[in-house]
């Protein structure tokens, strides 16, 4: 097939030589000088269709992948198939099972796979971008647990405008409070759903609904007071006679309504424990810990290097401060680590905005015995005294690797009064489970 096409190119080139040029065939041996008694008699031309034809058709074989390719051509296949890939995980909350998202030969692997969340109802780890879809669906399986804390769930997880979730619940109480302090008077329950105040404060929340149901409401078509009967009914929530003989347990609702708070997921430290190597300042962070999407990303690194050599401009130091202030503040979550004197690196993700104090309970958790006095460094070997500073104020995001310090004279005792060899201050089933970074 392309020994065809050469041929169909090498016709094409016949066709269209200027005025006073040999015409040749490429790719043959210099032709004889032709006998005047048996000249050659040229060939025909292909036609405009059999050259357009040709052209696509040598267009697809250029774009077929080759049997041994160069090296560089393998390795802008593997930079587009990962970009490829990146745009199908962004469009699509499906994707591909974990172990099928390997990352392509050559490809640095990341330090960590992703953000994870634990689960306060069912204790289940999940990704960052489960997270709230697992929520929901632990919280709609506790309806069957206990309908009135999982409807007060999903009233205080779900509404994410704290003003409007405070004002709905104090309504909602003084409704069960009326019918708490007047149980006699029926007017108090019976909730018009149609009210101006319900609809404004109560009925645009998610859970209020269901919240009612849980403690004995029902929905029933009835007259308005003060009106005829026959005209247009509305329909109202009425709590049941039977609720009356159980007012403590409205009173108890009411009481779990205003002090709930947001169910939240604990922030998975993913701990983990690697062997000394030379490796441990090299950090490959995946998209989940920056608080912009992988285009933005992309984005800013191209802005920031067309931006070099204005960089080079006198700023001064409150100019300095103020930009790398908005640097920190692209970042969600940190990836730290700690480098230990016998060279174990421990590693931990932690909230950008967590305070340093923070950083110094990980590691004393870590430790065999925690009561142990030791000091961080961070990069440069500046101690970090100040615990309440958080990591984007000290410059520890969206990763660095430090370092742990013993007191010296703590740990010449301990030493002294070891009858065999020291061992190691951390945690045997730690130790257990090391891995090779």
């Amino acid at each position: 097939m392309r020994k065809f096409f050469q041929e169909i190119k090498a016709d094409l080139k016949f066709k269209t030589a200027g005025p006073g040029q040999r015409l040749s065939e490429p790719s043959r041996a210099p032709r004889e000088k032709p006998k005047a008694e048996a000249a050659p008699k040229p060939r025909q031309a292909p036609t405009d269709e059999a050259q357009m034809a040709a052209a696509a058709a040598l267009a697809r074989l250029e774009l077929k992948p080759k049997a041994k390719a160069p090296v560089c051509s393998q390795e802008s296949i593997r930079n587009q198939v990962r970009k490829e890939l990146m745009a199908e995980a962004a469009a699509s909350e499906k994707g591909l099972p974990e172990e099928e998202k390997e990352l392509e030969e050559g490809a640095a692997a990341p330090s960590v796979s992703g953000v994870y969340f634990i689960c306060p109802l069912t204790g289940d780890v999940v990704r960052k971008d489960k997270k709230e879809k697992h929520l929901r669906e632990a919280i709609q399986a506790y309806f069957s647990v206990d309908p009135v804390a999982a409807s007060i769930m999903e009233i205080h997880t779900f509404n994410k405008d704290r003003e409007k979730v405070r004002v709905g619940v104090e309504t909602m109480a003084k409704y069960l409070d009326n019918i708490y302090l007047h149980p006699e008077e029926e007017k108090y329950r019976k909730i018009k759903l149609q009210n101006k105040v319900f609809q404004e404060r109560i009925s645009c929340l998610e859970g209020t609904h269901r919240f009612f149901q849980a403690v004995g409401f029902e929905t029933k078509t009835l007259p308005v007071p003060g009106q005829d009967p026959s005209e247009e009914q509305e329909e109202f929530y009425v709590l049941g006679e039977e609720m009356l003989a159980r007012l403590e347990e409205l009173r108890a609702a009411k009481e779990q309504l205003l002090s709930s708070e947001p169910l939240r997921a604990r922030l998975d430290r993913q701990l983990r424990l690697f062997q000394p190597s030379a490796q441990a300042a090299h950090f490959e962070l995946p998209d989940d810990f920056y608080n912009l999407s992988a285009e933005e990303i992309r984005r800013e690194q191209r802005l920031r290097t067309e931006a070099v050599e204005k960089a080079s401009m006198l700023r001064t130091r409150a100019m300095r401060e103020k930009e790398e202030q908005r640097e920190m503040r692209k970042y969600n979550y940190t990836l730290l680590r700690v480098r230990f004197p016998d060279g174990y690196i421990l590693q931990g993700t932690f909230y950008a905005r967590e305070s340093v104090s923070v950083l110094y309970n990980f590691v004393r958790e870590a430790l065999r015995d925690d009561w142990l006095p030791f000091e961080l460094l961070g990069p440069g070997g500046l101690k970090l005294t100040d615990e309440n500073l958080a990591f984007n104020e000290c410059g520890l995001v969206p990763s660095a690797l430090l370092s742990l310090c013993w007191d010296a004279a703590v740990m010449a005792d301990i030493e002294a009064a070891a009858e065999q060899q020291p061992q190691s201050p951390l945690r045997p089933e730690l130790l257990a489970r090391v891995q090779t970074l």
